[in-house]
């Protein structure tokens, strides 16, 4: 393992897992958090919710990144061409939005956010394709384990790091310091290898289309409950994306600093979401998935009312480790179980395309319901409003308990060695 990991290839992996991961706070917790401090009213915080839908929808324009020549670095090849062509957008577009004023006009800055996270999405697809082609497939999962901790340390640097800096120098410095770590990626790109493009049939775009998009979704409405499974794979993580949307806002009410929810929110509350995820991968070899997933999954919902503890207890920083601590240990396991259970779900001919497809389209529902979360919680007053959410997780469990009862995962050794 220490001869493959000096390899280059790794190290160019986790870079670009950093760039990957540091535009997602900014048009999320960041960007709340930022709103929050700025006087702009819950209803308009939760519809920052909508942004994201550029993550949800990439697969849209994913055929042009992957077919196209990019439009500038030619010499550097198709890969790291495209993606030496997106990344200094991205850069001046953070840097940009930093230049903003949400008092002023938060509708400009909602659009530079958007910006942000189109750039961000369209380099996400880029680096998905450069990371399979780069390596062999015994290699994947090697791969796999840079690009995800170069993302959760982007995560850190990008949430807990900006917060730190716009105590101190401002915001426009946060997003200046967020700007220029995408040059990470940039570095990456020059120095890394390009993969050699495989030979592809040359088909119209309407064909690729068909092929990437209308046969996996053909074959899936071709099994039984397909709509159940739907409707529990958008919903599952309804009440999370509800309360996770009013966090920043909520901890700022209560009396909370920047310094105490980078601590706690972003460093603990990472930690604590990788500690739940590899107890997540215990529980489901333990119990088996669909015991794992129903267990998990009323944890997950459970874990909500850790906020309404927090709402009555006020100012406390005890209570704040905790809310956190359950809620994002909660959210790996269940993560943990739900993976495990969508994954068994997708046709062996169209594993990796329905995977894909089903992932970005259960963002749809969160994105879109997620931002009636500011009306909700400015009418309800937060103790109702975080009750709320914990019972909005009741009809993905009661769809998922009519699934495991209809479509039982394979069953699988339920004992550890």
């Amino acid at each position: 393992m220490a001869n493959l990991f000096r390899d280059r290839r790794f190290l160019v992996l986790l870079a670009l897992g950093f760039s990957a991961g540091v535009p997602l706070p900014l048009t999320a917790f960041t960007l709340r958090q930022w709103f929050s401090e700025s006087g702009v009213s819950l209803t308009a915080i939760g519809l920052t919710a909508l942004i994201g839908l550029a993550y949800a929808f990439k697969f849209l324009w994913s055929p042009v990144l992957d077919h196209a020549a990019p439009p500038a670095f030619r010499r550097l090849g198709r890969r790291r061409g495209w993606l030496a062509s997106i990344q200094p957008l991205l850069a001046l577009a953070i840097l940009g939005l930093g230049f903003t004023d949400p008092v002023a006009s938060a509708a400009v800055t909602v659009l530079v956010a958007v910006l942000v996270a189109f750039l961000s999405a369209s380099q996400d697809i880029v680096v998905d394709a450069y990371r399979i082609e780069v390596l062999e497939e015994t290699e994947q999962g090697y791969g796999l384990a840079c690009y995800i901790w170069g993302y959760r340390g982007a995560l850190l640097a990008a949430n807990a790091g900006a917060l730190a800096i716009a105590t101190f120098a401002g915001w426009t410095a946060a997003f200046a310091y967020c700007a220029a770590l995408i040059g990470i990626g940039f570095l990456a790109v020059l120095a890394g290898p390009e993969p050699a493009a495989p030979p592809v049939e040359v088909l119209p775009w309407s064909r690729r289309l068909k092929l990437a998009v209308v046969d996996p979704f053909v074959d899936f409405m071709g099994r039984r409950h397909w709509v159940a499974i739907l409707a529990f794979v958008a919903l599952f993580k309804l009440g999370e994306a509800l309360a996770g949307i009013m966090t920043a806002p909520f901890y700022r009410e209560l009396g909370f600093s920047r310094l105490e929810v980078a601590a706690v929110g972003s460093v603990f509350g990472l930690f604590m979401t990788l500690g739940g995820a590899l107890a997540g991968g215990w529980v489901v070899a333990r119990l088996g998935t669909a015991r794992a997933l129903v267990v998990t999954g009323l944890l997950q919902m459970l874990s909500n009312l850790m906020y309404v503890a927090l709402a009555q207890a006020g100012y406390s920083p005890p209570m704040l480790w905790a809310q956190v601590g359950v809620e994002n240990f909660t959210d790996g396991l269940a993560d943990a179980a739900f993976v495990t259970y969508l994954s068994a779900l997708t046709s062996r001919s169209f594993t990796a395309t329905q995977y894909a497809l089903l992932s970005s389209l259960a963002a749809v529902p969160l994105r879109t319901l997620g931002a009636s979360s500011g009306w909700l919680a400015a009418g309800l007053g937060w103790s109702w409003f975080f009750g709320l959410t914990t019972l909005a997780a009741l009809p993905a469990m009661g769809i998922m308990l009519y699934l495991l009862a209809r479509l039982p995962p394979p069953p699988q050794p339920a004992r550890i060695p």
